[in-house]
């Protein structure tokens, strides 16, 4: 499953939202995501794909697609760093 498929699930369920509207290049704030909501989201996030989201989050995540590409650097840095093994943290839904 993709960061997006991935995302489009936990937005889906959390905000009661259908996939035609949780498209990438849709602003969060048009789906109902606020500030508070983006912080929950992080939290589902690091939960999802077993992620420690230490730094403050970007203040440039406006729209899913942005939000995509923040996860996929994560996770991409978690693979590098030592220890991690590189083992794929994607979770399967």
């Amino acid at each position: 499953m993709s960061t997006l498929e991935t995302l489009q699930d936990i937005l889906i369920d959390e905000f009661d939202l259908t996939r035609e509207r949780v498209a990438p290049d849709v602003e969060l704030a048009a789906l109902g995501v606020d500030s508070l909501d983006l912080l929950e989201l992080m939290f589902k996030i690091e939960d999802r794909y077993k992620l420690a989201i230490r730094d403050d989050v970007p203040n440039d995540l406006t729209t899913v697609q942005d939000l995509v590409r923040f996860i996929d650097r994560l996770l991409a840095a978690q693979q590098k760093a030592p220890g991690s093994g590189g083992a794929d943290r994607h979770a399967s839904s």
